[in-house]
């Protein structure tokens, strides 16, 4: 592979907005004459899983500030994500509310301090719980796509971990490589 960039669709995402800007998604949605938005069902503390404190370096019990969202495509959910920061990070801040955030929590953080420039994702493709199914409006058997990617700072600590979940056939991820 060499000595290589990669920049993928993800970046939007990853990238602090300017002052007075709608969040990535919100945005993205509208440039395409779409409808995009997303609601907040929960906020706050809580331990951090295995899977979580692996991603965020930690340990398992640890507190984390978990926000999940659905989000929604012309009022259709079309992803689950849950967003886990460390909570020296995100207790006390917005982050630990179900207020949206203007510009994102991207954006939030960048203000507090952390600003991420590496980020890391893995996708892997399984069969949907129940909840999900029913949560993302999806038919039986068909498969999902989890997205796992944890951002981290210039000193290389994870500032984010982010779990996504969507319908197998309503996406299509798209990389792009830059190599030199």
């Amino acid at each position: 592979m060499g000595n290589g960039e990669w920049t993928s669709t993800s970046m939007p995402y990853l990238t602090p907005r300017a002052a007075g800007d709608s969040d990535a998604w919100t945005a993205e949605a509208q440039a395409r004459g779409r409808r995009g938005g997303q609601r907040i069902v929960h906020a706050g503390e809580r331990p951090a899983s295995a899977e979580v404190a692996e991603m965020l370096r930690m340990m398992v019990g640890e507190i984390v500030v978990v926000r999940r969202r659905i989000i929604e495509l012309d009022d259709v959910p079309c992803e689950l994500t849950d967003t886990y920061y460390p909570a020296p990070i995100a207790v006390g801040t917005r982050l630990a509310s179900t207020s949206k955030i203007r510009g994102g929590a991207v954006t939030l953080l960048a203000e507090l301090g952390h600003v991420g420039v590496t980020a890391v994702e893995k996708v892997t493709a399984r069969m949907p719980s129940a909840d999900e199914c029913a949560q993302l409006r999806m038919g039986p058997g068909e498969p999902v796509l989890q997205i796992s990617r944890v951002t981290l700072d210039a000193d290389d600590r994870p500032i984010q971990a982010d779990l996504m979940v969507m319908p197998a056939e309503r996406q299509q991820l798209r990389y792009e490589i830059k190599i030199g």
